[in-house]
């Protein structure tokens, strides 16, 4: 595409998404899961990660089966809740084995958790439409992870979870924060500050 706004890209990409078969949004997110658990076999420094769930109606990455990866391994996992009246995601801390419920959005929540401090996290994996080979990103409009990653304190790796290829170039606006890396299912794209 040819540079095209955010919303475009937005409207595109969920097309694009929503022509998969349920078998093949299986199959990219396992081959996804599998680039991760290489990529994280190279940085074993990392074991506080904040992951996000799918909305299944919309064909998101199934980040429950990156979920019962990470669990095996013994890494400490994270996820988050819209609090809709301060519009931020808090942070949770998330049980072993944890049994979830859709809320109205239809985001996974998971029914027992702990809301706890975002300070032990050491990567978050950002959910995202489209990006670039840059690393800017295009998300679901309402600017959740851009403010929840900016109010980290401490160095934390952003890492995209996408089933396409990137966009030559995307407009970024200023409170844009973008990505250090995006795994599909054929590729681990590096991003330079």
């Amino acid at each position: 595409m040819i540079t095209s706004t955010k919303e475009q890209l937005r409207s595109f990409y969920r097309a694009k998404r929503m022509e998969f078969y349920p078998e093949e949004v299986e199959k990219r997110s396992r081959a996804i899961a599998d680039r991760v658990l290489a990529w994280l076999q190279a940085h074993p420094e990392i074991e506080h990660i904040h992951l996000f769930f799918p909305i299944i109606k919309f064909n998101e990455i199934n980040t429950f089966l990156l979920r019962e990866e990470l669990e095996k391994i013994g890494k400490t996992l994270y996820t988050s809740r819209v609090n809709r009246s301060a519009t931020e995601l808090e942070t949770l801390k998330l049980p072993r084995e944890a049994e979830f419920f859709e809320d109205e959005w239809g985001i996974p929540v998971p029914q027992e958790s702990i809301q706890v401090s975002s300070s032990k996290i050491q990567l978050v994996f950002v959910p995202l439409l489209a990006y670039d080979k840059k690393g800017n990103r295009v998300g679901f409009g309402k600017g959740y992870y851009d403010s929840f990653l900016g109010s980290m304190n401490q160095p934390v790796v952003k890492m995209g979870l996408s089933f396409f290829s990137p966009e030559d170039q995307i407009e970024a606006e200023p409170h844009d924060v973008s990505l250090d890396y995006c795994i599909t299912p054929e590729n681990v794209f590096t991003f330079s500050a």
